[in-house]
């Protein structure tokens, strides 16, 4: 019965990530799922990520450590090597929790329509302390198009379906590489949310990406937008000028929280 389940390749992208890799990778390998083909890519690290990796090892699929040209490079790079029907990320500061896996698989294997499913999201600092939580919410194409996000991309599984037909991630996005890879799925199949359920936690820390660079994954998203034809009086626009606005209050509030 197990050999019938769909494989799940799961991919964590990793540089100098030591501080928190070790949870993340436990938090994979304690999935009850049992087909799980985990990929490690590490951009060459020099902070004893690599010793962590190796603790594990006879329970990762693949791993590597060389020079590479960011996290979307190594995330295509982890994919090229996936050979599961099923695909997810999970970057080397964030984690699982428990049953994510078999929940979303068993979704996607009960609704064959359905492109990528993804789930509700909380937000944890360094210590794992619950700080907040990710406003998940349905989307769709036309959503997304107009900034509508609402995916906390650690939560989303895909079929590899899609990866084979519209990727891979775009390499000159540094922060907006999924939300352009969602917005090429959602235009061929539907993305469904399934509230209520909460699959991974999103850390904040003061070096993580989206700490610090906040304002270039907006201008990542409106490249999106005008390349697919989008005019400057539209939503995501505005949401852009609103949150250039509003983002320091957000992230004086995170902080105010730990």
């Amino acid at each position: 019965m197990t050999t019938q389940l769909p494989l799940v390749s799961i991919i964590t992208p990793s540089f100098n990530q030591a501080r928190f890799l070790e949870r993340t990778i436990q938090s994979v390998l304690a999935q009850e799922y049992p087909r799980i083909e985990y990929i490690i890519m590490d951009g060459g690290s020099t902070d004893g990520s690599v010793d962590v990796i190796k603790q594990h090892q006879s329970r990762i699929a693949s791993w590597v450590s060389e020079q590479d040209q960011g996290q979307t490079d190594a995330i295509n790079k982890g994919f090229n090597r996936a050979t599961g029907e099923i695909l997810a990320w999970i970057n080397s500061d964030d984690t699982y929790n428990p049953n994510a896996v078999s929940e979303a698989v068993k979704f996607l294997v009960e609704n064959p329509q359905v492109a990528l499913v993804y789930a509700d999201c909380n937000f944890i600092d360094e210590e794992d302390r619950l700080i907040g939580k990710f406003k998940s919410a349905q989307t769709d194409h036309r959503r997304l198009r107009e900034g509508y996000v609402h995916i906390p991309q650690q939560t989303m599984f895909f079929r590899a379906k899609y990866w084979k037909e519209l990727g891979p991630l775009d390499p000159s996005f540094y922060f907006a590489m999924d939300y352009d890879l969602w917005t090429r799925i959602a235009a061929q199949a539907p993305l469904k949310y399934l509230p209520g359920r909460v699959w991974a936690n999103f850390r904040i820390h003061t070096t993580s990406k989206t700490n610090v660079g906040d304002e270039r994954g907006w201008q990542e998203m409106l490249r999106v937008h005008y390349r697919d034809g989008g005019g400057f009086f539209a939503p995501i626009v505005a949401k852009y000028y609103l949150r250039k606005i509003i983002g320091p209050l957000w992230k004086w509030r995170i902080k105010r929280k730990k």
